[in-house]
């Protein structure tokens, strides 16, 4: 029975997704992201232990909790990049190269603009901030923390400018491409990590600043690259930005703002909750349980990314058999990979002793809470990517405006108020995205078979 139904799931029928060349340039970018997201979760899963070393458990906890912060400066693009993703991806379907290079013009002309009213607004602020209280780091002084804390700002500012390449990979069909950028920074990372820890003595600020460093510097190279080879001929400039343009790239990505900002309440201020209601310690734990289980959304990711702006492409020519086609290949996909986490939760903490070591302890019951996470939040993902391919976000929209309302009151309540502890975080996320799980499946196929209407639709 087990062999029979692992046979039903093999990868050949799992690539069945049809002919034509968007289904090659899937197929193919599925195999070669196998292949690198191998490698970097690898790297992923090297560099905690080396980091816990090199930092310690407390130290650590300060960076991710600094880290996920900064994670909110992504979405001053106001949804730009989404919406330079969706638009490119049309430019594309319909070999619309002139307007293709107006929107990426325009795209970091507006971005460029955010990014440095962002360092201006935050020079002004920033006499008047203590991130010694925010981080709840009472070992570091203010002033030398703030001024770390400044540094890294800044190289995360113009690190997200130039992330708007990974939007025009995407939309050209070529995630493993965007993969390998992902693995030439998580190697490098490692590197430093590992000479950090043999030469160096702990310190926050040496290790902050120097894995600041590496995403832009490899971003930075890959934008010089690409642009003077694959994308020369829609590569960005001065000539081309268009203002008038970037009325359709804001109103669309606007949307996709507020879903960004609504997401990162949801899951980027967990470990912000958790270092004020316990200790930075609490967020290492918490964290290595999430990169534990990350590994299923990794590979989970493999069969995803080349769909998003492929759902754009057969969307815009009404090829709507292709994707029901695709949606069915994934929600098999998804089923496979749910049981291998619940394989995962039941070895676990095995897993973590081989790992890290038995000096930190890590709850089952937070690998349970991840583990259906990871279940929910890949199954809400499908079609996600569905949605935001056609550019039919606004339930979305509405629907993530009342999870970031919720979501912090929620994981206060359940973490304090009822004795959870950090799993009490985990499961107010998972009851925050738990209803997309329903709503979302329901406009999918109402957008398909034609009778979506209303919000439905829009």
């Amino acid at each position: 029975m087990i062999k029979s139904f692992f046979n039903k799931f093999n990868l050949r029928d799992l690539l069945r997704i049809g002919t034509g060349s968007r289904t090659e340039k899937a197929k193919k970018n599925i195999i070669v992201l196998f292949i690198i997201h191998f490698f970097n979760f690898l790297a992923i899963m090297a560099i905690v232990p080396v980091t816990i070393k090199y930092l310690g458990e407390n130290q650590y906890g300060v960076w991710l909790t600094l880290s996920s912060v900064f994670m909110w400066l992504g979405n001053l693009d106001f949804g730009i990049g989404n919406g330079l993703r969706n638009k490119l991806a049309e430019s594309f379907a319909k070999e619309d190269f002139q307007s293709a290079r107006k929107y990426l013009s325009t795209a970091y002309a507006v971005f460029a603009i955010g990014i440095f009213s962002s360092l201006l607004i935050y020079m002004i602020v920033h006499p008047f901030l203590n991130w010694v209280f925010i981080l709840n780091a009472g070992s570091y002084d203010v002033k030398s923390l703030n001024n770390f804390v400044l540094i890294v700002f800044v190289f995360f500012a113009f690190q997200f400018l130039l992330r708007l390449l990974t939007s025009l990979i995407n939309a050209d069909q070529k995630p493993a491409l965007n993969g390998f950028i992902t693995l030439c920074i998580n190697t490098l990372t490692l590197a430093v990590v590992i000479i950090l820890y043999l030469v160096s003595k702990s310190s926050l600020y040496v290790y902050g600043i120097a894995i600041s460093l590496i995403p832009f510097f490899v971003l930075l190279v890959a934008s010089y690259i690409l642009f003077k080879t694959r994308y020369r001929h829609i590569a960005p400039s001065f000539k081309h930005i268009d203002w008038k343009s970037s009325r359709n790239l804001v109103t669309l990505g606007m949307q996709f703002f507020v879903i960004q900002v609504s997401a990162l309440v949801v899951f980027a201020t967990d470990n912000l909750i958790i270092t004020h209601l316990y200790e930075p310690s609490q967020v290492t734990i918490y964290n290595i349980a999430h990169k534990y289980f990350f590994f299923v959304t990794l590979v989970f990711n493999v069969f995803l990314a080349p769909f998003w702006s492929a759902f754009t492409d057969a969307f815009v020519k009404n090829d709507f058999g292709w994707i029901k086609q695709v949606v069915k290949r994934l929600v098999q996909v998804w089923a496979l990979l749910s049981v291998a986490v619940i394989v995962m939760i039941f070895i676990s903490d095995f897993v973590y002793r081989i790992w890290i070591g038995s000096e930190i302890k890590i709850p089952f019951s937070l690998s349970v809470g991840m583990g259906i996470f990871m279940i929910v939040s890949n199954w809400n993902n499908i079609f996600a990517f569905f949605l935001n391919g056609v550019g039919k976000i606004r339930l979305q929209f509405y629907y993530s405006i009342v999870t970031a309302l919720i979501n912090i009151p929620l994981s206060i309540y359940l973490a304090k108020g009822i004795g959870m502890g950090i799993t009490g975080v985990i499961t107010a996320t998972i009851i925050c995205i738990g209803f997309a799980a329903v709503w979302a499946p329901i406009q999918y196929n109402k957008i398909l078979n034609g009778t979506a209407k209303g919000i439905w639709n829009k």
